[in-house]
């Protein structure tokens, strides 16, 4: 597991366990990762992700030139994979994680696309792309939880970005290179803003989100399909709104915050055994036993 452990020349490695310690992953009970993730809420931010990492024409090619995305079939099986190796990588094991993140690389550098722009091939696997891919995951967990009213400070907020250098590890990128703070990464979508757009391919996916193809056991999800997406495509930046062709406006944020709490507070009322993943549940018990331990050493959680 050194790999997604300790990358020489990173700014932080993922911690050292003790021996004999529990194998909590890459994160465990005294992550903000932990806290955020568990919550049903975050669903919206995986489809936030989706909008926002296709405006990098590159990112979004290749995904369209290597999947077969009006494959109901194919495209909710590639959903399923996605969200078994966010499931891992949140709540894994070290070895679970580096078996997925292996997968994932092997996967991602035997593949390529065509820059429809200027006929040039490239990697999948390209910093760059793997980058934006990750901060488009990031942006959008950590502005949906905030928003939603999951409780969070600016301290909470920069930790929760530092954390996911671990995850851009698991996926072959270094460390050292990803944004670790919230200014940081305020830094990098300022750098790429003048590089990025919605292409054919991004509007076209768009356009799909409100009529999803989806298998024949499904249909019932089209009904929620465009309330969900109107809702996603609000939660976005004002300036990827604009490259959508859609407005921009700050009622659009104002509404989008009030319906992401009042999910949130919709959820709590769920209970625990059905609102909570077997993931989430174990992690939450595992940060209770945490949290009364260091309160029986007299040490602040």
């Amino acid at each position: 597991m050194g790999e997604v452990r300790e990358l020489e020349g990173s700014r932080e490695a993922t911690p050292a366990r003790a021996p004999g310690a529990p194998d909590h992953g890459l994160f465990g009970p005294g992550s903000v990762t932990w806290r955020v993730m568990s919550e049903p809420v975050m669903m919206v931010s995986g489809l936030r992700a989706l909008l926002l990492q296709a405006l990098h024409p590159r990112s979004m090619w290749g995904t369209a030139q290597n999947s077969e995305l009006m494959d109901p079939q194919a495209a909710w099986h590639r959903l399923a994979r996605t969200i078994e190796f966010v499931r891992i990588r949140t709540y894994g094991s070290l070895e679970e994680v580096e078996r997925v993140g292996r997968r994932v690389r092997k996967l991602h550098a035997r593949l390529e696309g065509l820059d429809l722009r200027t006929g040039e091939v490239f990697r999948i696997d390209d910093p760059e792309n793997l980058l934006w891919v990750h901060m488009g995951e990031v942006d959008s967990y950590l502005d949906i939880a905030r928003r939603a009213g999951i409780g969070l400070s600016d301290a909470d907020a920069d930790r929760f970005v530092d954390e996911q250098r671990r995850a851009a590890q698991v996926v072959g990128l270094d460390p050292a290179d990803v944004p670790a703070s919230v200014a940081e990464m305020r830094e990098y979508y300022a750098m790429m803003r003048p590089r990025i757009w919605a292409c054919r391919d991004a509007k076209e996916g768009l356009r799909r989100m409100f009529n999803p193809p989806v298998p024949r056991p499904l249909t019932p999800l089209k009904l929620a399909a465009p309330g969900l997406t109107m809702l996603v495509v609000a939660t976005l930046p004002r300036w990827a709104r604009r490259m959508y062709g859609l407005p921009g406006l700050p009622t659009s944020d104002l509404a989008a915050t009030l319906a992401l709490q009042a999910l949130h507070r919709g959820s709590q009322v769920v209970p625990a055994s059905l609102r909570y993943s077997p993931d989430a549940r174990r992690a939450q018990q595992i940060m209770r036993e945490h949290s009364q331990g260091h309160g029986s050493l007299g040490i602040a959680s």
